[in-house]
């Protein structure tokens, strides 16, 4: 297939596509990251771009396929987290100079839990500075521009998770909303945004906004959203595949 087509695939028919062996982990993740490689420098959406580790995942989630082992809902999909949420193997700088490189030791519970479900994150999505403000750059980061028009506000401060959803770089996009923050973007750059009720999907580290801050997916279709959640480990439904 060829990169537009992978980048906008929906995680539904993805996931099945993998889970029926129609279609290679590896494949689909090779051919996703060269349609980020050809975009990123004008979109700019990613704060970190794990693009090694991402392939090496690739090629464990094809080996867990192929040997029969028992795989969970996002199973070789790739998914994109807020440069505000924890991630034990790559930084989270929050958009500032003030905590460029700052490394966690863990994960947040969010990313645990899409991990635990066979999702691969790609990278960090850009924020700007804090999450302070409703304009999609950083001191750190720079620009991000909205993909219907290149130096036009995406929104914030989930704009990297609004455009990379916007642009095709994969199907599932994790951002987290306060006043705003998912809703907005998703507006912006025209894909749907959720933000869930208070606890529906964990918020740790708390955020400086407390309980006003929802972590929620940013996606192109409402079932790949409803996909998501159900990846965050709080679905009230039978998980797939568990006879």
């Amino acid at each position: 297939m060829d990169p537009q087509t992978i980048g906008f695939m929906p995680a539904v028919e993805l996931a099945e596509l993998i889970r029926t062996k129609k279609i290679s982990p590896v494949e689909y993740m090779s051919t996703l990251l060269v349609r980020i490689a050809e975009l990123e420098p004008t979109l700019n959406a990613f704060a970190y771009l794990a693009a090694d580790q991402a392939m090496d995942e690739a090629r464990k989630a094809e080996a867990a396929v192929m040997s029969g082992a028992r795989i969970g809902r996002l199973h070789g999909v790739a998914v994109t987290i807020k440069d505000h949420s924890d991630t034990k193997d790559m930084p989270t700088q929050h958009g500032s100079k003030i905590t460029a490189g700052d490394q966690p030791v863990n994960d947040a519970p969010l990313v645990e839990r899409l991990r635990a479900e066979g999702a691969i994150v790609i990278g960090k999505t850009t924020v700007p500075e804090m999450g302070w403000t409703g304009v999609s750059r950083s001191p750190l980061t720079g620009i991000t521009s909205n993909p219907w028009r290149p130096g036009y506000n995406a929104g914030a401060s989930s704009a990297g998770a609004g455009a990379a959803a916007a642009a095709g770089f994969g199907p599932l996009h994790q951002g987290s909303d306060g006043a705003g923050s998912i809703r907005m973007p998703a507006h912006f750059c025209g894909i749907f945004g959720l933000k869930p009720s208070f606890g529906r999907v964990p918020n740790y580290p708390a955020s400086a906004a407390d309980m006003t801050t929802h972590n929620g997916p940013m996606t192109r279709t409402v079932s790949d959203s409803a996909l998501m959640l159900e990846g965050h480990g709080w679905s009230p439904f039978p998980r797939l595949h568990d006879a």
